[in-house]
């Protein structure tokens, strides 16, 4: 595969933007596994080979199981998952899929009953920006296999 052109260096003011978006969500509240979690899916979703790349990466650096992220496609057949975590990977799936699902009052139900209106609003910027970076990579093809996550505290 070889990438289209390299966006970072063709504006990278979109990359600072994103960032910044990125740097809010991780600052949020919301559990830095949980997150990974989320941007894993949307990227399953997504069809982004990147940011798969990526995330499994610093999801595994945070503490999460080979298990959970191989499960991860078809997490409700799976007992590894919290009521927390499905709600949000229900709430990714629903989000990602704006156009077909148009979220449903159900899915509405479920992300209010695990999170507070802050912490929902917080987990849809995320979902937000995952899908934004998703297109980035997809539309430019960024080659995966490169990104070598920072040594973080795993938690």
């Amino acid at each position: 595969m070889e990438p289209r052109l390299n966006y970072s260096q063709v504006a990278p003011g979109v990359v600072k933007a994103m960032s910044e978006l990125g740097a809010y969500t991780g600052h949020s509240g919301l559990e830095p596994r949980l997150l990974e979690l989320v941007k894993t899916r949307a990227s399953q979703l997504n069809g982004c080979a990147y940011c798969l790349d990526m995330h499994t990466k610093d999801a595994q650096v945070l503490g999460e199981s080979a298990q959970r992220l191989f499960a991860l496609s078809a997490w409700r057949e799976t007992p590894f998952f919290s009521e927390r975590e499905r709600a949000a990977l229900e709430w990714t799936e629903t989000v990602t899929l704006v156009s077909e699902t148009h979220i449903p009052d159900d899915a509405y139900e479920l992300a209010r009953k695990c999170f507070t209106e802050k912490e929902l609003v917080d987990l849809t910027l995320a979902i937000v920006a995952i899908n934004g970076w998703n297109r980035l990579a997809i539309a430019f093809r960024t080659v995966p296999g490169t990104y070598q996550p920072a040594r973080q505290k795993k938690g």
